[in-house]
């Protein structure tokens, strides 16, 4: 699934030389000229997110940080200085952050240290960000505006720009959840770590649920199907279950949740407020991210208790488990990690509902006519699930930029196994159910 943004700043790198282009924030390897440099769809990506969401970000070193493939989320505020640097071009970004650049006659430019000084330090957005609270404007500012550094990312960004995360290991990525304030991986996610940082001492404000969000918070519910899945997964004790087998049940469990999606999207709530066209778009985008979602949560019981318990009955050969990919570990790491997140979570069905909606409508696939009906769909069940989740978890003040952290990291896992050879899916399941399902046992 590619991602569409700014096509008319974007001069694609031909197949012969995109190997030879490497982006000149990065050093990954270029996807074309974006904004008026050579660079890679991630830096191309976080320039867009910082210029349009007016983000303020901050060095916790000494301004110098490394920037190449693999470091290059450690610090946002070195990655955006050597974007204006290099010349990355902000004024050929559209103001409204929506596809289709302009000023296109402007390449890289050059600045002045004064004027990157006063884009880094957040004094060239003061003007406008005091006439949009002024004047209530805030069409172009995302949540996290509030408070200048709390750096939240808007609704449409959160599901951008997926296939830009970059990893260094599960284990560096585990480390960034549990103790660091900013996390490496996620260009356009670590600013959600800092939601309500501004003011974590201060008690828990009484508040009421707007009717409006439990209205549609309750039809999103309705629409889901969360009867237990029907597909058998139960087996007789010492039966051995071979790679074919578990291959066929697992190909069935997909098709059941497949089926379930497609019925789901016809009790959506805004479900006459779109094309066929456009559903069938994005159906056919996003319907691996949607089962990976379910699996986790709504049905992560029978997936982790009972299909658990028919991969424990399968043996791989020692030819499958030499022949296993780098890319499957790594899917199941990632795996492994989020079904911890969502377990600690709990999640509930109705933080599940705006989950699934907010990452069904990504108004960035390709191929979509109406982009920017999508976005605002997009956003309306962002607040929803965000007015929800703080009151009804009053005393978790992270929990919703919790929810919504998981969104790219299913997004970007979905993508990955597309990638796993089919013949290893069997195996890729054992490991991961097992090793969830044992450590779960011991707490």
């Amino acid at each position: 699934m590619e991602i569409l943004s700014d096509h008319s700043q974007d001069v694609s790198v031909p197949d012969d030389r995109a190997e030879q282009r490497t982006c000149l924030i990065c050093g990954d390897r270029a996807t074309g000229l974006h904004y008026g440099i050579i660079s890679c769809e991630g830096c191309k990506g976080f320039f867009k997110r910082s210029i349009c969401n007016k983000r303020v970000y901050r060095c916790s070193r000494d301004k110098n940080c490394v920037m190449s493939r693999k470091q290059r989320n450690r610090c946002q505020y070195c990655r955006l200085l050597k974007c204006l640097q290099m010349g990355m071009n902000r004024k050929a970004i559209r103001e409204d952050g929506m596809p289709g650049g302009r000023n296109k006659s402007i390449g890289p430019v050059q600045i002045s240290e004064e004027e990157i000084e006063r884009i880094m330090s957040g004094q060239e957005f003061e003007e406008e960000a005091n006439h949009w609270s002024n004047h209530g404007d805030s069409d172009h500012s995302s949540p996290g505006n509030r408070a200048s550094e709390s750096n939240q990312p808007s609704p449409g960004s959160t599901l951008s720009s997926s296939r830009s995360v970059e990893l260094n290991g599960f284990m560096a990525f585990r480390e960034q959840y549990m103790g660091m304030s900013v996390p490496p991986h996620y260009q356009y996610i670590p600013h959600l770590f800092s939601y309500s940082a501004h003011s974590p001492l201060l008690p828990p404000q009484a508040r009421s649920l707007d009717p409006q969000s439990y209205s549609l918070i309750h039809q999103l519910v309705s629409a889901e199907d969360l009867e237990p899945l029907g597909t058998p997964m139960l087996i007789e004790d010492g039966y051995a279950v071979t790679q074919a087998e578990l291959f066929a049940l697992l190909c069935r469990l997909a098709d059941e949740l497949l089926f379930r999606q497609i019925a789901w999207i016809k009790k959506l709530p805004f479900f006459c407020e779109l094309s066929i066209k456009d559903y069938t778009c994005l159906l056919s985008s996003t319907w691996q991210e949607l089962i990976l979602l379910s699996s986790l949560t709504v049905y992560s019981k029978q997936i982790f208790g009972e299909l658990a318990d028919v991969t424990a009955k399968y043996s791989p050969s020692d030819e499958e488990l030499h022949r296993f990919s780098d890319e499957g570990m790594e899917v199941i790491e990632r795996l492994i990690y989020l079904y911890h997140k969502f377990h600690q979570l709990k999640v509930s069905n109705e933080e599940y509902a705006c989950m699934k909606a907010i990452n069904f409508l990504n108004q960035d696939i390709r191929g979509l006519t109406s982009a920017s009906q999508l976005e605002q769909l997009n956003k309306r069940y962002w607040y929803i699930c965000q007015d929800f989740t703080e009151y009804k978890y009053t005393h978790q003040p992270n929990r919703f930029p919790d929810l919504m952290m998981c969104l790219p990291e299913i997004r970007y896992i979905a993508g990955k196994m597309v990638n796993v050879p089919l013949e290893q899916l069997p195996l890729l399941f054992k490991v991961v159910l097992h090793s969830c399902k044992t450590s779960v046992g011991k707490e």
